[in-house]
């Protein structure tokens, strides 16, 4: 798997990524902008909105038959946060055509078709079609509506939002049902022209590709016009330093509770990143991890303990699924553990079991095709070019030392707990 990159306009780039593992092509384009508390429901709308119908497919009907004719490629759209951006996607899979009986050109009418509802929106009077705006909306709503049946990620959710409150990362990437309302097919539109013009673009097409194929996407590009994109570089260093910890309890009607604490990572050393994800390995991404082994295991007051990295904003998240009445308890575990980090109790064999489990994820992105493409991508939000062989080998070259003097630059931030109701008044 190997990307070949070109930027055909100021602020629009091709990504070309060369496989001949699948019997698929798959095109992404990506449109990055600022999360803004003003736009982000209406970027969150305006995917689902474009996939409904365009100026020559009027309905979803006509698009369905279109992807029919295509051996049932598959057309879908959404909506993701890089960082402090939003970004908006847009992606079409089809079949190469050696797999097919006869060739029939299936990555051309993708390009076509794609770039038809992305840039050829059905309009009239100025503005979107009010049936398409109506009905997309009350889809949003129910999202936004039932994030919280999923309380795992609902407290996750509020985690950040706590962490990163009046901060553009602390918005929710699908918006607020209190935008809705304002919303409508005329300013939905304008909104709409705007993240045409200014956003940063990237078109990406992994599988077996014919060699006139950026030649293909500048022509169906010539009336886009260039742009400097508006965008935050995701690896961005941000001031951060050690707070006093805020601790937010909420009630819900709920048997088991979901504890998430947000950790920032304030050490800002060359090449710090590969060495937090090895730091968060050992701490708690795996099942040997210390969070599993002594929050789960030994003292047995979680259902589930894990902690992620978030390379974008430098933080740590774990999460525990608890009784309420083991908060206290298992908190202390968890700083505990926290703190052994620190002290450099953990050894050898922790650190090689981290490695190991984060370069075999490494190494399964070239076998799937939405990886490689979401890998690549986060390289360009970055600004950085790596392949595999040389991420491996950052992971490789990790040492205890740095682990350690990582960790005495780990502080919790944030602690947040979505608890059952309490009836007896007690905290």
């Amino acid at each position: 798997m190997e990307e070949i990159r070109k930027e055909i306009k100021k602020g629009i780039t091709v990504h070309l990524i060369e496989t001949d593992k699948f019997k698929t092509n798959l095109l992404s384009v990506f449109f990055t902008t600022p999360m803004l508390r003003e736009n982000v429901t209406y970027n969150a709308l305006i995917p689902a909105v474009l996939i409904r119908g365009s100026s020559n497919y009027k309905t979803t009907e006509e698009i369905n038959k279109e992807l029919d004719k295509m051996y049932g490629a598959v057309l879908d759209g959404g909506i993701e946060k890089a960082g402090d951006n939003q970004v908006l996607k847009f992606y079409l899979e089809c079949l190469n055509d050696e797999y097919l009986p006869k060739q029939d050109n299936l990555l051309d009418k993708s390009l076509n078709l794609l770039s038809e509802l992305i840039f050829n929106p059905q309009v009239q009077n100025g503005e979107f079609n009010k049936e398409y705006v109506d009905g997309e909306k009350e889809k949003l709503r129910q999202i936004i509506d039932g994030k919280i049946d999923n309380k795992a990620n609902y407290a996750f959710i509020r985690c950040i939002e706590e962490m990163y409150k009046d901060k553009p990362y602390g918005l929710y990437k699908y918006g607020y049902t209190k935008d809705l309302e304002q919303i409508n097919a005329k300013n939905l539109y304008e909104k709409y022209l705007n993240l045409i013009k200014d956003s940063k673009i990237d078109i990406f097409l992994s599988g077996k590709l014919p060699k006139d194929v950026i030649e293909k996407i500048e022509k169906l590009l010539e009336n886009v016009n260039e742009r400097e994109p508006d965008y935050i570089y995701s690896d961005k260093e941000e001031n951060k330093e050690e707070i006093e910890p805020k601790v937010i309890k909420e009630d819900m009607d709920i048997m088991q509770a979901k504890l998430v604490m947000g950790l920032d990572v304030l050490s800002t050393k060359k090449d710090e990143k590969y060495v937090a994800l090895v730091y968060n390995a050992i701490l708690g991404g795996t099942p040997t991890s210390k969070l599993f082994q002594n929050v789960r295991e030994k003292a047995s007051l979680a259902y589930t303990a894990s902690s992620s990295y978030l390379r974008q904003k430098n933080n740590i998240f774990i999460k525990c699924g608890i009784e309420t009445k083991n908060f206290e308890k298992a908190k202390e575990i968890i700083e505990e553990q926290l703190e052994e980090m620190k002290q450099g109790k953990f050894n050898d064999d922790d650190i090689k079991s981290a490695k190991r489990s984060i370069i075999s994820v490494v190494k399964c992105i070239p076998d799937e095709q939405d990886m490689g493409i979401t890998y690549y991508f986060g390289q360009e939000l970055s600004s950085s070019k790596m392949d595999f062989n040389e991420y491996t080998k950052k992971i490789e070259d990790v040492t205890k030392e740095q682990i350690q003097d990582l960790a005495k630059n780990v502080f919790v931030n944030t602690v947040y707990l979505l608890k059952g109701e309490d009836k007896n008044g007690d905290n």
